[in-house]
């Protein structure tokens, strides 16, 4: 008996080890060949594809300002700007943050319908902060269409953004109608309320960033920590809070959720520099053109000494608003290559995967539900979109 339970107390590690080791060989084969394998979209994006996308059609209100409501529904990629149902639904994304938080009741043996107005909740507050930051970023081009402010102007985005946000309160207090004990609905409202409110820090920080070239790593990972991390934190701890009443397994979730974001995000950095404009819809070189610090960048601003160090801090300056010359991208560029910043980009995205797969290594979990943790994170750490 001792011997069977010796076993099953190693079991998760032992998973933890064979995949850090299949990661350790994936890596290899990276630095062979600079290019790696893309991974498959995990199964749960299909699985609860449809329910969540049913949740959100009834979230969002037909209010009797066409124009709103129709501005909303050409963000979520519904309809296209004449308010006409869209052709394709490609612009919908991924919706990470509902399923994460489907995915984590379903996986502790809850009940999925549960969790569902929570999940709308996520995405509709997820959007409302991606209408406020194209605004901010002057960004024109959002999931392979024109962004909301750039057809309809600022003014209205701000506003659609507003709307998109108030919904998103409503239908988190709506677990309540679904069969969620009261003061539990209550809870999941204030755990989502507080994530947003450290993701507009996050995004405050990101902000005054801009303005600076003394960034460090440490206070780069604790921004994105804010506004990347903390609403996938809180999509599987809400998850995790309507499945169980077990604090300790809602606290491995957050935290296994934690490191995610940062995977999540340090991934999504690199694909800012270095993917594949068709697979992100995003411009080549956007993100350098719009000297973004992101993680790369402020790599090499932290480690990168002498005459080059002194170029990049030229060229990310706070003083330097004109557009970017092709020169500047190219010279960006090689002292990203100079300093490795690609490398520390994948090495730091597979060790917050690896921490995350740690985070919930003392939580019962049923083998199916832990095999597509798994494919999740390795998914999330090598995706291309």
């Amino acid at each position: 008996m001792y011997l069977i339970w010796v076993a099953e107390a190693l079991r998760p590690r032992l998973a933890l080890q064979c995949w850090m080791e299949s990661m350790g060989s994936r890596s290899t084969r990276l630095q062979r060949s600079d290019k790696p394998s893309t991974p498959v979209l995990p199964a749960m994006f299909g699985r609860y594809e449809a329910m969540v996308g049913r949740e959100l059609s009834q979230a969002v209100p037909l209010l009797p300002l066409a124009e709103l409501s129709n501005v909303m529904r050409y963000h979520l990629g519904w309809v296209d700007r004449h308010g006409q149902p869209a052709a394709s639904p490609a612009s919908q994304g991924k919706a990470l943050r509902p399923t994460l938080c489907v995915f984590a009741c379903q996986a502790l043996d809850g009940d999925s319908a549960l969790a569902l107005p929570a999940a709308a909740a996520l995405e509709l507050i997820h959007n409302f902060s991606l209408i406020h930051d194209d605004i901010q970023d002057q960004g024109y081009e959002r999931r392979h269409q024109p962004t909301v402010w750039s057809l309809w102007g600022a003014p209205r985005a701000l506003v659609a953004g507003d709307a998109m946000q108030s919904v998103g309160d409503l239908s988190a207090l709506n677990c309540a109608g679904v069969g969620v004990p009261p003061a539990v609905a209550l809870k999941v409202s204030g755990i989502l309320t507080e994530s947003y409110l450290e993701m507009i820090e996050g995004q405050c920080r990101d902000l005054v960033f801009e303005t600076k070239t003394t960034i460090t790593v440490d206070q780069y990972l604790e921004m994105i920590a804010l506004k990347t991390g903390a609403l996938i934190r809180s999509a599987v701890e809400i998850g995790s809070l309507l499945a169980t009443g077990d604090s300790a397994t809602t606290a491995a979730f957050a935290n296994f959720g934690s490191y995610l974001g940062r995977a999540f995000q340090i991934r999504d950095d690199f694909l800012g520099i270095w993917g594949d404009e068709k697979a992100t819809g995003k411009t080549a070189d956007g993100d350098i053109r719009q000297r973004k610090k992101s993680f790369p960048v402020v790599y090499a601003l932290e480690n990168c000494l002498g005459p080059s160090g002194r170029e990049l801090s030229r060229i990310y300056g706070a003083g330097n608003q004109a557009e970017m010359e092709e020169s500047d991208v190219v010279r960006v560029r090689e002292v990203l290559d100079q300093v490795g910043a690609a490398g520390h980009c994948q090495q730091l995205t597979e060790r917050s995967a690896s921490q995350a797969l740690e985070a919930l290594l003392g939580v019962e979990l049923a083998p199916w539900a832990r095999t597509e943790i798994e494919e999740l994170v390795h998914f999330l750490s090598r995706r291309e979109f």
